[in-house]
């Protein structure tokens, strides 16, 4: 009697890559301080070596990739560490300071769409559960450029920036997600 085991028709040539791969990245890369998406985008490229090995492993999809994962999970990060200056009740601005919607705005002096853009949350306020906070990019430069924001007006929402002036119904459509 002669076992046969298809599935592992390819195994050495598979073992031999990843012993290869592995013994070549790490005397470049240490592998546990690979970033999320740095981890992704080797996962698919050791699935695609391991798949080339007809019957090695099932056919499954990939899983997807987000290459702004990191810049995202960056982003986040900044806004949740500058939540107090963004957001703070000793701000100047709008609407309920303990509202469940809350969004900053940074303006400058002489700005139409700024004077535009709080004349609009100045409505949404009456509809919404929100609280704006007016931020002025002059006198508060040092946060402008952390949050890398160059345009006035520009919203600051808790997960996402917003650059120029957005029409209300733009936002509505954000405070319903």
């Amino acid at each position: 009697m002669r076992l046969v085991w298809p599935s592992f028709r390819g195994l050495p040539l598979a073992a031999g890559l990843i012993t290869a791969l592995s013994g070549a990245a790490t005397a470049e890369t240490d592998f546990t301080a690979l970033t999320p998406t740095e981890q992704a985008i080797f996962h698919n490229e050791l699935r695609e070596v391991l798949l080339s090995v007809p019957g090695l492993l099932p056919d499954a999809p990939a899983p997807p990739i987000n290459p702004y994962a990191d810049a995202i999970a960056n982003d986040l990060a900044l806004l949740s560490d500058r939540e107090q200056a963004l957001y703070g009740p000793h701000l100047p601005g709008f609407g309920r300071a303990d509202a469940a919607l809350k969004i900053a705005l940074f303006i400058t002096p002489d700005c139409p769409d700024c004077d535009l853009a709080q004349d609009d949350l100045r409505k949404l306020v009456q509809d919404y559960d929100l609280r704006v906070t007016l931020i002025d990019m002059i006198q508060q430069a040092d946060l402008a450029r952390a949050l890398e924001l160059d345009t006035a007006p520009s919203y600051v929402l808790p997960d996402r920036m917003l650059r120029g002036h957005i029409p209300p119904i733009v936002l509505e459509r954000y405070f319903e997600q």
